[in-house]
């Protein structure tokens, strides 16, 4: 006995393409880069595979839409975020779990894939009002550069969007073997301390 097949329904354009965006992150979010596939995504948006190039035109457009999907959603989630985080006391552990658990989704292993791959992201910038924040909590704030604090939230940065793909063999690799290898928790904890010690916020 054969499946249910959907029907396929004429919808605009920007919610198909919504509709595929979404489609396509849970895909990833499930197994990763390799399970974002032009048919799976047909088939859970009830489109054809041409359908779907329709309005992306290839896959490699489409993983690239899916990552400034991403980043929008990290973003909007960053600043949803700030928004209570310095009102709350400015827990900088709260901001690097929040970062964290979106790379989780996967957005680590795309960006890492993508850029591989040859592609750039020309925009800049996302973690500004991440600087602007930290910044203005330093005691040091009117005697060091912003820049200081931009190098100190890259390299959180980098680190928390390699961290799903590449965290457990970087650990093993300094000798750090079972759950403090495999487990992130306690790496993240040491970029925390780390971080409030290097902005002076403690």
């Amino acid at each position: 006995m054969g499946g249910v097949t959907r029907s396929r329904v004429r919808r605009p354009a920007d919610e198909a393409r919504r509709q595929i965006l979404d489609a396509a992150e849970r895909l990833l979010t499930e197994g990763g880069v390799a399970a974002v596939q032009v048919r799976a995504i047909a088939a859970r948006v009830g489109m054809t595979d041409a359908g779907v190039n329709h309005h992306f035109g290839t896959r490699d457009r489409l993983l690239e839409a899916l990552l400034r999907h991403g980043g929008r959603k990290i973003r909007a989630g960053l600043q949803e975020v700030l928004d209570s985080w310095l009102d709350r006391g400015a827990d900088l552990g709260e901001l690097v779990d929040a970062l964290a658990a979106l790379y989780r989704q996967g957005y680590g292993e795309l960006a890492v894939a993508l850029h591989a791959a040859g592609w750039r992201d020309e925009g800049s910038g996302m973690l500004d009002p991440v600087v602007d924040a930290l910044h203005a909590l330093r005691p040091d704030a009117a005697s060091v550069p912003v820049e200081d604090t931009r190098l100190a939230v890259a390299a959180l940065h980098q680190a928390l969007a390699t961290e799903p793909l590449y965290g457990p063999a970087f650990r093993r690799s300094a000798g750090l073997t079972g759950p403090a290898a495999t487990t992130p928790a306690p790496q993240l904890r040491w970029w925390t301390t780390h971080l409030i010690q290097s902005l002076g916020l403690r």
